[in-house]
C-alpha cells in the first residue's frame, strides 16, 4: 500500500460519499468476526498525549447500491480521503463527488447534474468520533464492532449522524469497514417526479478505508 500518504484534507474537512439517514435512535452494529487467537494491539489511554496512533489513505471507496423496477443503480468512489486517531477516536472522511462513477454514462451524467449537483457542491465531508473504543482497548487481528457519530455534510446540508462499522488491523494496516442506509431526501436532492416511483427512497451504502500508519 502506501508508504507515504499526503492526504488532501486536515481535520477540519471530512466526508463520506452519500450520506445516512439522520437518527436519534441507536442503530444497530455490525456482528462480531471470529475471535482472533494472534496478538493484539493495545491501545493506549488517550491521556498519553505524546503518543499518535493516526492511519490515514487516499483511496478509500465508498459504493451504493439500489434496486429499483427499471434497473439497479450502482456507484463507486476509490478517492475516499480519511484519516483516523486511535487514541483521541476522532474519524475524518472527504470525498469528491466527480469520483462517482456509474456503469452507464447517462446514469452518471443525470446523477452529478440532477441531482447531487457536483459542481456546485463538489465534496461530501464527515467529522465525527469512535463510540465504542475506550481508552486502553485492545484492537485484535479481527473485525471489531463499532460506532461512529459526527456531523455529515452533503449537498449543502449537515446533519448529525450515527452509524455502525467495523475496526480491523491487517498486515500492519488498518481496515475500516462501514453498511448503512442513505436517504437523499434527507440532504435535499430532489428526485424529478417523472421518475421518483422507479427510484428507491434509500440506497445501500458500503465504506472500505485501507488505511496505512501515519509517521
Amino acid at each position: 500500500m502506501l508508504s507515504k500518504i499526503t492526504l488532501g484534507v486536515g481535520w477540519a474537512l471530512f466526508g463520506l460519499g452519500f450520506a445516512a439517514r439522520a437518527q436519534t435512535t441507536e442503530l444497530p452494529t455490525s456482528p462480531t468476526g471470529t475471535a482472533s487467537t494472534g496478538p493484539a494491539v493495545e491501545l493506549p489511554s488517550s491521556s498519553h498525549s505524546a503518543f499518535q496512533l493516526k492511519y490515514g489513505t487516499n483511496y478509500g471507496q465508498i459504493t451504493f447500491f439500489s434496486s429499483t423496477p427499471i434497473e439497479d443503480i450502482e456507484s463507486q468512489n476509490q478517492q475516499v480521503a480519511a484519516m483516523v486517531d486511535l487514541v483521541t477516536g476522532r474519524v475524518a472522511f472527504s470525498a469528491p463527488m466527480r469520483a462517482f462513477h456509474f456503469k452507464r454514462h447517462l446514469m452518471e451524467e443525470h446523477f452529478h447534474e440532477n441531482y447531487a449537483e457536483s459542481d456546485k457542491y463538489p465534496k461530501a465531508t464527515f467529522s465525527g468520533k469512535l463510540l465504542a473504543l475506550p481508552a486502553g482497548a485492545k484492537l485484535k487481528k479481527a473485525p471489531q464492532p463499532v460506532e461512529v457519530q459526527g456531523f455529515l455534510t452533503i449537498h449543502g446540508v449537515k446533519r448529525k449522524i450515527k452509524v455502525p462499522g467495523t475496526l480491523e488491523i491487517k498486515d500492519d494496516q488498518l481496515l475500516i469497514t462501514s453498511t448503512f442506509a442513505v436517504a437523499p431526501a434527507d440532504y435535499n436532492i430532489e428526485i424529478p417526479s417523472l421518475v421518483r416511483d422507479n427510484i428507491a427512497k434509500s440506497v445501500d451504502v458500503k465504506v472500505l478505508l485501507v488505511c496505512t500508519q501515519l509517521p
